[in-house]
């Protein structure tokens, strides 16, 4: 729990007190900075030793996996940037990270002093690594990185852009084992079962369902690598990665034999039995390589090349045939069963009830007490954990005061974080693992007197929303085809956000999940996915002005089929979300007879699911919120 003891002041931007914090982080950050110089030199001096001239780390696990255990954490340690998303490149004379717009001001800040240059991914004029690599790097130079954390895709994308000046792939040293002399230890958690009462299947009918399909593309076996992807086949949840219930470990499978490397010591009594009993074979995590080099020659291995590392590609690659296809347990993952879907309506109700009590808490409280960002977002998960079946937080919470809310993923820290006052609006993204589903909601809550342009904004931030909320369409359709239903008006404005409109939810699971989402824009090379009824996905579009507000309305939703006709299978979704829109930011002069509708419609079911569950004082108020004078 983070409950920093603060004094009242006068705050800067984001409402941090000026008195007591800026000269402190002032005097933290160029410390930090120092560190990431120095950590920097001491990289080029391990690379001139190997005698390599450009370095790569991306943001990775054995597993490509999107969060990782800070043991992974190397390009953190070498730069300073915490988000989830980045590459870092490091040469003699510079270095530069890559990300994506949902981390560019957060980015900015953390690079500040360190000599790392931002590179904007997407941005006009931007190279890309692969194509800043090919431009820079002379005939035969050595380009180095450790191809455990490189995907089998991303070492394949490098070898043909780099073909033509024959540059060197030195693609097994993990330079940091030399310089990160405090490493965390390797992730090792226990590992627990799911029962099949919650998991809907057992591990014997998924696995049927995998092998027929990896059959059919013409392999006789699969070595699954996707973290998430093993644990719902398995039916077991680990606890190796912050907020994500996965175990690091590899599935070996053919017709007749199931292997699982994992860390046998970390295996719960239940879980050992259960897997004993199904007929699958126990190795330890650290042996894989030497089994798969042991392979008999000629065999046909199902490879996603995506969360297959490079260097488990290489390894294959000498004796066996890659077929290179996405593994099917994503897909099957993706698409919920009834079981699991009635476990995560009744979760999601819980979730909501919650979140909309400390809305509740805040309003009443907020200019009476002191709040802080760190302390809001404290207060939200004592809410979640009264929940039976709360796990833990799905994601650490993001709770973004005023011009903090214009970082996406801004994370509040006790060095560095804002006192809430009755102005402004609050960002809050959180969510929660609970047996039987995983949470992912957003609100922008009004504390107090609110701009014009912020009423705007969140008022067509909340009609964007509800345009997808009430969508419609033919079977066939991918999230492509609906994401201008978000964006719409928003775009009318002139602005955008630098991120999709939704993305799938695990099921005690990953908070990020594929292949379905919600994403304008078309990338050449990429795979969609057609929406499929038992689908979850959020819906979540958003504004971001620097330095002045964020605003992101959240919702998961699950696919659904709808009337079939002459045309063909209409699809719609349904809601799992029930949280209160803001009244107190809604302009309605800024929406449309439609919008309206949908915005009423929404929270009188707002009020008529969450009322039961709340005391006659929140109840008052959820009913003026959500009803009005109707």
């Amino acid at each position: 729990t983070r409950k920093p003891e603060m004094k009242s002041g006068k705050t800067g931007e984001g409402g941090v007190p000026r008195e007591r914090f800026s000269a402190k982080r002032e005097r933290m950050r160029a410390m930090e900075n120092q560190t990431v110089r120095e950590r920097l030199k001491a990289l080029r001096g391990a690379m001139a030793a190997a005698g390599i001239d450009y370095y790569m780390i991306p943001t990775a696990d054995f597993h490509n996996s999107e969060y990782v255990n800070d043991y992974f954490k190397v390009r953190e340690y070498f730069c300073g940037f915490t988000g989830s998303n980045g590459t870092l490149l490091v040469w003699q004379e510079g270095a530069g990270l890559w990300t994506d717009g949902r981390y560019f001001i957060q980015a900015e800040r953390e690079l500040e002093g360190t000599t790392v240059e931002l590179f904007r991914m997407q941005d006009e004029g931007v190279p890309t690594l692969e194509d800043f690599l090919r431009d820079r790097m002379q005939e035969g130079q050595t380009l180095g990185f450790d191809g455990r954390v490189i995907s089998a895709s991303g070492g394949k994308d490098l070898e043909k852009k780099l073909e033509g000046k024959h540059i060197v792939l030195a693609y097994d040293r993990d330079l940091a084992e030399e310089i990160w002399q405090d490493r965390p230890a390797f992730p090792a958690g226990k590992v627990r079962l799911l029962p099949e009462d919650l998991a809907g299947r057992s591990f014997e009918d998924k696995r049927g369902d995998v092998m027929e399909k990896v059959e059919k593309e013409g392999a006789d076996s699969f070595l699954l690598t996707k973290l998430d992807d093993l644990m719902w086949l398995f039916n077991i949840r680990g606890c190796d990665v912050e907020c994500n219930p996965v175990a690091m470990c590899y599935g070996y499978f053919t017709r007749e034999n199931t292997v699982l490397f994992v860390n046998t010591g970390a295996l719960e009594k239940e879980t050992a039995e259960y897997l004993a009993s199904r007929g699958v074979r126990v190795e330890e995590y650290n042996t894989v390589t030497e089994y798969l080099k042991a392979l008999p020659e000629g065999g046909k291995v199902l490879l996603d090349l995506r969360h297959c590392s490079y260097c488990v590609y290489k390894i294959l690659s000498e004796k066996q045939t890659p077929v290179e296809k996405k593994n099917p347990t994503e897909l099957l993952k993706a698409v919920k069963n009834p079981v699991e879907l009635a476990h995560m309506e009744e979760i999601y109700l819980k979730d909501s009830v919650a979140l909309t009590k400390f809305i509740y808490w805040l309003k009443k409280n907020i200019g009476k007490m002191e709040i802080t960002e760190i302390s809001a977002a404290d207060r939200l998960e004592e809410f979640r954990r009264e929940i039976p079946e709360f796990l833990d937080l799905s994601f650490p919470t993001i709770a973004g005061y005023r011009a903090n809310g214009a970082m996406m993923h801004y994370e509040a820290t006790p060095e560095n974080h804002a006192v809430l006052a009755p102005e402004g609006m609050l960002l809050v993204d959180s969510g929660g693992q609970y047996l039987g589903g995983t949470t992912d909601v957003t609100r922008t809550i009004v504390l107090g007197p609110v701009s014009d342009q912020e009423r705007k904004h969140y008022t067509l931030v909340a009609a964007g929303m509800l345009q997808m909320t009430n969508a419609r369409w033919l079977h066939g359709c991918t999230g492509r085809n609906l994401d201008i239903l978000a964006r719409q008006p928003i775009w009318d404005m002139g602005l955008d956000y630098k991120c999709g409109t939704g993305h799938g939810v695990g099921y005690t699971l990953n908070v990020h999940e594929g292949p379905q989402g919600l994403s304008w824009r078309y990338i050449e090379g990429r795979q969609e996915a057609v929406l499929e009824a038992g689908m979850d996905v959020t819906n979540e579009p958003g504004i971001y002005v620097e330095g002045s507000h964020g605003i992101r309305i959240e919702n998961v939703m699950v696919v659904e089929k709808g009337e079939k006709n002459e045309y063909g299978q209409f699809m719609h979704f349904r809601t799992l979300t029930w949280v209160p829109v803001d009244r107190e930011a809604v302009d309605e002069r800024y929406l449309t007879e439609t919008q309206k509708a949908y915005l009423h419609s929404y929270q009188r079911e707002v009020y008529e699911k969450l009322s039961p569950y709340l005391d006659q004082e929140e109840r008052e108020w959820l009913r003026g919120e959500t009803l009005g004078e109707e």
